[in-house]
């Protein structure tokens, strides 16, 4: 580009800054703005393991939710909720899961869940209890995991996520979640959400 070319480049660029400048204090001083490109970049996947956490005994860290609503229903005219949980279908293979990755160095447990559930699953909300913490091995590639999953409470859930094109979501009963959820360890963390949300509390 030659000395001219940038010269008139920025000019221009003055100019319309000068004409726009008028229009943007005139907005409110919300965090419209703002608030649009974090939703636009909390819907960006991670790729890569570089950032990935190992525990001192070389366990990588993952962390998940259960992510689940309530849906109200009227059996003999006595209205009820029912329980659902979200379920996602594996990348690998034709099971169901829940949404979970890899917690990475840069951002704490409960960041590393609520951001998984949302590129894989597409759906976020109100992070509760801590169900546990299981030890599985991977079967690509034979590495010991450290598996930490979390309650969901949804309120929010996108039409668009990262991995929308590679993965489907369905919203199942607890029985159903118990037949059709693929991992061992998931089920078990299932089992501890149903302790925690129906037995100890009712779902309250």
């Amino acid at each position: 580009m030659t000395g001219f070319s940038v010269s008139l480049f920025v000019s221009n660029l003055s100019n319309v800054a000068s004409y726009l400048s008028p229009i943007f204090e005139s907005i409110p001083s919300t965090k419209v703005v703002p608030a649009q490109i974090e939703k636009v970049v909390s819907l960006v996947s991670r790729t890569g393991r570089d950032l990935q956490r190992y525990d001192n005994s070389g366990y990588r860290q993952v962390v998940g939710c259960v992510p689940y609503r309530f849906k109200k229903q009227e059996v003999n005219g006595i209205e009820s909720q029912e329980i659902e949980v979200l379920l996602v279908s594996a990348q690998k293979s034709k099971g169901m899961l829940f949404p979970k990755g890899g917690w990475e160095t840069d951002e704490s447990m409960e960041e590393a869940a609520l951001r998984e559930t949302i590129e894989e699953a597409g759906v976020t909300g109100e992070l509760g209890e801590k169900l546990g913490r299981w030890q599985y091995k991977s079967k690509r590639h034979s590495i010991i995991h450290d598996g930490y999953m979390f309650a969901l409470l949804v309120s929010q859930e996108f039409e668009l996520w990262p991995e929308a094109e590679i993965r489907e979501r369905r919203w199942v009963s607890l029985d159903e979640a118990r037949e059709v959820c693929q991992n061992w360890w998931m089920r078990e963390a299932l089992e501890a959400f149903i302790n925690l949300k129906c037995l100890t509390n009712d779902g309250n």
